[in-house]
């Protein structure tokens, strides 16, 4: 009987001397034009013709999610006897998991960068010779790319301010994850163009995760799914293509239903999220900032219609379709793609 199993995505020109199957990623291609630098909006005060706010946000687990803190501890102290030791994630007094804000931000900016044409947040020495030169990080504070002036470069702290995402529940799951390997982008040409790198790689989305089990696997501290966290996102003196394209980012634009994907375990399928913006908070007439203690942000009414406009204006000034349409098929969710088989 033939018994047909899921394959990983193909990757082309892989060495076929390979020893390890190819990862579930994709690489997003870098926009032909050049990025276009500019002068950041400043922080000295709120500018008039600019968005200022919060956005409140519910984050749902979709497939288990680690965030590792890189500590390891006796199961015992976290309340599990049956595992002698594992890697923990934040976890507060009140034994609720935390992920931090630094996380979020990475994740949400990769994304940022790929669907408009910015340069790269990081480069390594080793491969910055393999980087097109107008990718290179940004670094004078006065000449930034459309990515930069938002979350930040080198001396620019940027306009957005994440939280902390606290889960609503106590306790936590444990996991078993195998062992990873790192990219091992010398070994094949799938990475490369023309001795360029290919793009930004990203992974797919998959129904599920894969544990291996507690005798094979890494016990991982973790957030099972439908466990849901929430958490603020202020921002300030944003153009509205600039929120557009965050809101677009965290998949509220429904012609490209995209997912977070957060932590560790990407490649098997861990770190699953999906965001949902409960509330926004829009700061109209600052001035009571300066006459009173008591001031309070009115809230959007009508939250659909606000965030769709923004989302058009990003469409129209600042996303890159190409990009964003690449984008959508690697971390577009729902998805019924299964985790790769027989990899670890």
């Amino acid at each position: 009987m033939t018994v047909n199993r899921p394959q990983p995505p193909s990757r082309p020109n892989r060495s076929p001397s390979a020893d390890l199957p190819p990862k579930p990623y994709e690489f997003i291609s870098f926009p032909q034009e050049k990025p276009k630098l500019q002068r950041p909006a400043g922080h000295q005060k709120y500018l008039t013709d600019r968005l200022h706010g919060t956005l409140y946000l519910s984050l749902k687990v979709q497939t288990p999610l680690h965030v590792s803190t890189g500590v390891v501890v006796m199961g015992d102290d976290l309340g599990n006897s049956r595992v002698p030791l594992i890697k923990t994630m934040v976890q507060g007094v009140d034994q609720k998991l935390s992920i931090q804000g630094s996380s979020l931000k990475g994740c949400i900016r990769s994304v940022y960068e790929a669907i408009t044409n910015s340069t790269l947040a990081v480069v390594t020495s080793k491969y910055r010779d393999k980087v097109p030169p107008v990718r290179l990080p940004c670094r004078e504070k006065e000449q930034l790319c459309p990515a930069s002036q938002v979350f930040g470069a080198l001396n620019w702290q940027g306009l957005l301010d994440f939280k902390d995402a606290r889960c609503e529940s106590q306790g936590f799951t444990t996991g078993f994850m195998p062992s990873l390997y790192r990219p091992r982008p010398e070994e094949g040409s799938a990475y490369f163009i023309q001795g360029r790198i290919a793009g930004r790689k990203f992974y797919y989305h998959t129904i599920r995760a894969i544990d291996k089990g507690q005798n094979a696997g890494i016990p991982v501290q973790q957030a099972g799914r439908e466990y849901t966290f929430t958490t603020k996102l202020h921002f300030q003196n944003l153009k509205s293509e600039e929120l557009g394209t965050l809101l677009i980012v965290l998949g509220q634009d429904p012609k490209y239903p995209i997912a977070l994907k957060v932590g560790g375990g990407k490649p098997i399928g861990m770190g699953t999220m999906t965001a949902t913006v409960t509330k926004i908070a829009q700061a109209q007439n600052l001035l009571p900032r300066y006459s009173t203690y008591h001031v309070s942000e009115p809230e959007v009414g009508d939250i659909p219609k606000f965030m769709q406009a923004h989302i058009q204006a990003a469409h129209s000034h600042l996303v890159q379709k190409p990009q964003l349409e690449q984008l959508a098929a690697v971390l577009r969710y729902p998805t019924d793609r299964e985790p790769p088989s027989g990899m670890y």
